[in-house]
């Protein structure tokens, strides 16, 4: 088995904090947002993931799904909606959630990761969307299975993983980060109960903490620091 080399790439504000919309200066936030867009680029890979929210959010343009009844029962295996894709945007949706415009954001080619429990009708909706899709788990998303089912299945080497917080924080959980990437906004936050960069579930067992090692500092404009660390188990 084998996984795609994962660099966990965010912005967050001094406390830790990582939604925008509490940070006030409009302009200043989109000037941060931009930041995060170059910085990305930087790394040679192939695909990126976040949760449902943000995809919701940030990707899907609020689009509902419109499930309809298959002919037959469909088998929960793996679907390949472009085979000629070569970047790709992967959607962690447990429970089949997302509406999409097409099978592409940003000219990236989307895959969602969803678990057994997801209906027919919503199978055949991403199928003819032309939309990928594979299971990982059966009512919860095992993000072991996922990254090996997208590196065998999937030109994927390098995965950028972007948000939100509880995504970050299984994955981090189950160990499977290589490298985190992180602008660091002069902002303190403070907003109660507001997601920080890795959050790990209640349901989940919680595992020790992770060490790191810092490998890079760049002072930017505006007081950003862009820091770099490998994980300490790597």
């Amino acid at each position: 088995m084998k996984k795609p080399y994962v660099i966990c790439h965010m912005m967050s504000t001094v406390d830790g904090r990582i939604i925008s919309g509490n940070w006030g200066d409009e302009q200043l936030t989109k000037t941060y947002a931009g930041f995060f867009e170059k910085y990305h680029e930087t790394f040679e890979s192939q695909a990126w993931m976040c949760g449902r929210v943000t995809m919701e959010r940030d990707f899907t343009d609020g689009v509902q799904p419109e499930p309809q009844k298959p002919d037959s029962p469909i088998a929960r295996e793996p679907f390949i909606g472009d085979k000629n894709a070569t970047s790709f945007a992967i959607a962690i949706d447990a429970h089949g959630k997302l509406g999409w415009n097409s099978n592409q954001t940003g000219g990236d080619h989307v895959v969602e990761v969803l678990t057994e429990q997801v209906s027919d009708d919503y199978l055949y909706y991403l199928q003819q969307k032309g939309i990928s899709y594979i299971f990982a788990g059966k009512e919860e998303i095992d993000f072991s299975s996922a990254l090996n089912q997208l590196a065998e299945l999937f030109p994927i080497q390098t995965l950028m993983l972007e948000g939100g917080g509880h995504v970050n924080g299984s994955v981090l959980n189950e160990g499977l980060i290589d490298e985190l990437s992180l602008l660091l906004l002069p902002i303190a936050d403070g907003t109660p109960g507001s997601p920080t960069t890795f959050e790990v579930s209640s349901y989940l067992q919680k595992k020790p903490a992770t060490q790191l090692q810092l490998t890079e500092v760049q002072q930017l404009d505006e007081g950003v620091l862009w820091i770099k660390y490998r994980f300490g188990n790597k």
